[in-house]
């Protein structure tokens, strides 16, 4: 395999070798002119770059004397669409088939595991050379992988296929190895941004191909539930159903208005939803043109709409840009370095060509830079995962609604098991408990939520039901089956709320020093769904991360009352790394928003017998003997273990807790079955 970078288009001064040559397995850097070849035939294969602008990918295959652009419609890729998504890429391959027709080629589309559809085409058409965009994606990595593997065994007279892996730069950097930790650090670079680069004139082959046609959206919806069971079709219907849905069900919520409003013409928004811009690369430029030009006002009816949906969508400042465009950049209609090219050069304009050093003089335009350029960082911080500590275990990529989240698995046998860290932690938090369930026979996960660690921290207003579908959209695309689900701190609140919301996704409770109150005789009350940054959260956001800056290493020693020295060095340097992330003001800032006011006693009644409490009976954050007190007589099913330990028990005093939770997932899984045994013995017959 090779990997793909263009220095050839940049200028001088920014032309540095890009990646090492050990970076990653089986890789080597290769110029152009070593992957070129007029007389060859070259597959570009599509997957979440479906745009011919500022395509590096093509812009390298056309040296070859014939491209052949290729979209595999592959469940294990379009299984992890949401159906909007769906109906987005639809439209985007109609749209990117126009303009390949345009560049002189055309789109050809198979249906089937990419491995296999690709490795027919290259024997067919005798194709060196496939090029395939990057990926950090754990599940699109694997299908990266099996495609190689497949291009292994493929070989034609004098030449072996090869498989050609590129990424359209944002930044030129010396190597993804060498960058800082901290995007603190690293925008000390002050790296510039690569330029980006026009389409380019495509020559196709000269034998007759079967192109196919791009599918309908009822098409596509039965082609993917071919290969489902009755379980992940209903798991899958599931996650349509948000959480402010079900609590509306349940009378806990007012009803959602969902009217979209009238069409205009030229509309970007064509989804049924109507609510995310989609198209081609031109008509989501446009659009874009549009979102940058709110503040002067127009009478064009499509920028109209556009100015309509940002006001609806800025739930906090700047937070409209990736609600509207967010969906586009994930599937590559644009670039983010176009994005960003596009905002700045409209900046200029507004200015004389002049850019201010005390920042960008129209909100829109900071909007779109500032999400590009965190997009961006944390796409780097994602290619340059390491280990998460001295046990190798390596940290895993998933996209959740077009952000990354780290997560890591372990064991092959046994039970699920997944571990949810608090408020400002990571999955490293469970650095000593992993093991120690894996060698009790389970299958352990950990997962860094949305706006922690080193997972992405978006411009979004935070709340307790957005981490709740989190994990409920974990369980079902990752997991892929019922778990024994640990929450400490905040986590353990998400949990409960995962158990209450979706209880079939949850074998049981383990909460370690959960958030959340006990409220007698409890009564839901009907809350509103609209959440907005509290005034002055801001502020105080800001004002929290210099204390905790300041504070950090005293307030975790405080978490750790017994054992101090457990509170180490690694766990404030990544702490204080998180706290320099983009996005972390963001985060904080729902620290002043939360809303825990649906009670454990409440969310977990029902649930009781499969629930287990875990508590430190030296907590500094609240009051753990009026709790277990309030737990006892008011969730009687409960099992309650008390320890001798602060907030975080399971990282104070591991190997007591690791056995505490190894000895209740083998009492739950024995239970279980049991009862499965006594379903299956008749009626009639004596016990």
């Amino acid at each position: 395999m090779a990997t793909l970078t263009l220095s050839h288009l940049l200028p001088h001064r920014l032309r540095r070798n890009h990646l090492p040559a050990d970076h990653r397995r089986n890789r080597c850097r290769c110029c152009l002119s070593s992957t070129t070849n007029e007389s060859s035939t070259a597959v570009v294969w599509f997957k979440q770059d479906l745009r011919v602008d500022d395509h590096p990918g093509l812009i390298a295959a056309s040296k070859h004397g014939a491209v052949i652009p290729l979209y595999v419609l592959d469940r294990r890729i379009l299984s992890r669409y949401t159906t909007e998504t769906l109906e987005l890429a639809i439209i985007a391959l109609e749209e990117l088939r126009s303009s390949l027709k345009k560049q002189g080629s055309d789109l050809m589309l198979r249906y089937g595991n990419a491995e296999n559809v690709i490795e027919d085409l290259v024997k067919e058409v005798r194709a060196p050379f496939v090029f395939v965009e990057e990926e950090v994606e754990h599940h699109l990595c694997e299908v990266v992988e099996a495609v190689k593997k497949k291009m292994d065994g493929v070989s034609f007279p004098g030449e072996t296929p090869r498989v050609v892996v590129w990424r359209t730069s944002f930044y030129e950097t010396q190597s993804l190895s060498d960058l800082p930790h901290s995007w603190e650090e690293f925008k000390k670079l002050t790296l510039p941004v690569t330029m980006p680069v026009p389409a380019v004139r495509l020559s196709s082959p000269e034998s007759e191909l079967q192109w196919g046609s791009v599918p309908t959206l009822d098409d596509l919806k039965d082609y993917m539930k071919e290969s489902l069971c009755e379980k992940e079709n209903s798991w899958r219907e599931m996650a349509r159903v948000s959480a402010e849905r079900i609590l509306m069900e349940r009378n806990l919520e007012p009803n959602v208005d969902e009217t979209v409003g009238k069409k205009v013409n030229n509309s970007a928004f064509i989804t049924r939803n109507r609510d995310t811009v989609g198209g081609g690369t031109e008509a989501v430029l446009n659009a874009l043109a549009g979102y940058l030009r709110y503040l002067e006002g127009t009478s064009r009816d499509d920028w109209q709409e556009v100015h309509a949906r940002l006001r609806d969508a800025e739930t906090r400042p700047g937070a409209s840009f990736f609600k509207l465009f967010g969906p586009a950049l994930c599937l590559g209609i644009v670039s983010r370095r176009r994005v960003h090219y596009e905002a700045i050069e409209y900046e200029k304009e507004r200015n004389a060509g002049f850019m201010s050093p005390f920042g960008y003089s129209a909100s829109t335009v900071t909007a779109a830079t500032d999400a590009v350029c965190s997009m961006e960082w944390y796409s780097l911080v994602a290619l340059n995962k390491e280990t998460t500590d001295d046990k190798r275990r390596s940290v895993r990529i998933w996209r959740w609604k077009g952000y990354l989240i780290q997560y890591t698995v372990a064991g092959n046998e046994g039970p699920a098991v997944l571990l949810v860290h608090g408020f400002g932690a990571f999955l490293e938090h469970y650095r000593d408990n992993v093991d120690s369930i894996v060698n009790s026979k389970n299958r352990v996960w950990t997962i860094t939520v949305l706006g922690f660690g080193k997972s992405e921290k978006p411009n979004i207003i935070y709340t307790e039901l957005l981490w709740s579908e989190l994990l409920r959209d974990f369980m079902i695309e990752v997991v892929d089956e019922p778990a024994h689900c640990v929450g400490n701190s905040i986590g353990g609140y998400f949990v409960s709320l995962m158990a209450f919301l979706w209880p079939e996704l949850v074998k049981s409770v383990i909460l370690v020093n959960s958030a959340g109150n006990v409220i007698p005789g409890y009564s839901p009350l009907s809350v509103s769904k609209e959440r907005r940054v509290p005034f002055g959260a801001q502020l105080g956001a800001r004002l929290l991360i210099l204390f905790l800056r300041f504070n950090v290493k005293k307030l975790l020693k405080d978490c750790y009352p017994v054992k101090p020295e457990r509170a180490d060095e690694f766990l404030i340097t990544e702490m204080l790394r998180a706290s320099q992330d983009p996005g972390v003001v963001m985060v904080l800032e729902s620290i002043f928003g939360f809303d825990l006011s649906l009670p454990l006693n409440y969310l977990l009644k029902g649930f009781e017998e499969r629930t287990l409490v875990i508590q430190g009976m030296k907590d500094p954050i609240s009051d753990p003997r009026k709790k277990v007190a309030l737990l006892k007589e008011f969730c009687p099913g409960m099992e309650i273990k008390k320890v001798n330990a602060g907030h975080c028990p399971h990282d104070e005093i591991p190997e007591e807790v690791n056995h505490i939770i190894c000895e209740w997932i083998a009492k739950v899984d024995n239970d279980e079955q049991q009862q499965a045994l006594k379903s299956l013995i008749p009626a009639d017959l004596p016990q």
